[in-house]
């Protein structure tokens, strides 16, 4: 009993993208979410299956809050200051002068200079 396919040894096959003609051994298959698409393109037009097509076939468990937290409570300490020297900036430097200054220490600066730029040609 003999063979159903003749030899791809020396078979000229024509990429399905461009057009251009290559030995059928070099063509590869493209695949679209793990599934083969029976188009078979040169290696320059070949692309691998793209990751964002992959999304939602596998699970992913990303859990954002922990069970039974136990936050550092030791954030401000006597006199109003942060521990963490946390500052808080708006409208447009600073901005907890008004209506209490107690929760939002206000440390911050803002300072500015304007210079002059002299150009010469010779």
């Amino acid at each position: 009993m003999g063979q159903k396919f003749a030899s791809n040894k020396n078979s000229i096959a024509i990429c399905d993208r461009c057009g251009f003609e290559f030995k059928l051994k070099k063509l590869k298959s493209l695949f679209i979410r793990k599934t083969q698409t029976n188009i078979k393109v040169c290696p320059e037009c070949w692309n691998p299956d793209q990751p964002q097509n992959l999304q939602g076939m596998y699970p992913v468990d990303d859990p954002q809050a922990v069970q039974n937290p136990r936050p550092d409570t030791s954030i401000f300490v006597l006199g109003g200051k942060s521990s963490r020297g946390i500052q808080w900036g708006w409208n447009p430097v600073g901005g907890a002068g008004y209506p209490s200054n107690e929760l939002t220490p206000n440390d911050l600066k803002a300072e500015g200079k304007v210079g002059s730029i002299t150009i010469s040609i010779t």
